[in-house]
């Protein structure tokens, strides 16, 4: 169920301008997981202004799982889907207290991840 809810809510927001049922739907969810969905769409937000990058998906639980402590969450093992490519990504991203808004993030893209490895990954064309 919690990986269905990640990517879910994902297409949701980039999909429709519905962002009252988003907050209402993101509002729904346990803390770690609405946290994770608010960085993963403030990350893509970040990248798609950068010019260099288009991402239609994030997820912040590929390579390893992300680590919370308290309103903070650590991604090292994250990814994001651009123009048909995965690329590697970490990102250090401060909730605020209802974990519905991101206060602070830093991020590093890293290298694509080959379609090889994308099954091992759960990542999709």
């Amino acid at each position: 169920m919690r990986t269905l809810a990640r990517t879910t809510l994902i297409a949701v927001a980039m999909a429709t301008p519905a962002a009252a049922d988003f907050k209402s739907s993101l509002g729904r969810l346990d803390p770690q997981t609405r946290l994770e969905q608010v960085c993963d769409l403030e990350v893509m937000k970040r990248l798609r202004q950068t010019g260099r990058f288009a991402p239609d998906r994030a997820k912040s639980y590929v390579a390893s799982e992300p680590a919370m402590t308290g309103h903070t969450l650590v991604a090292k093992g994250a990814a994001f889907r651009s123009g048909g490519t995965w690329y590697a990504l970490s990102f250090h991203c401060k909730g605020s207290a209802d974990h519905m808004s991101v206060l602070s993030l830093s991020y590093q893209v890293g290298k694509p991840i080959p379609a090889s490895k994308w099954s091992e990954y759960g990542l999709w064309k």
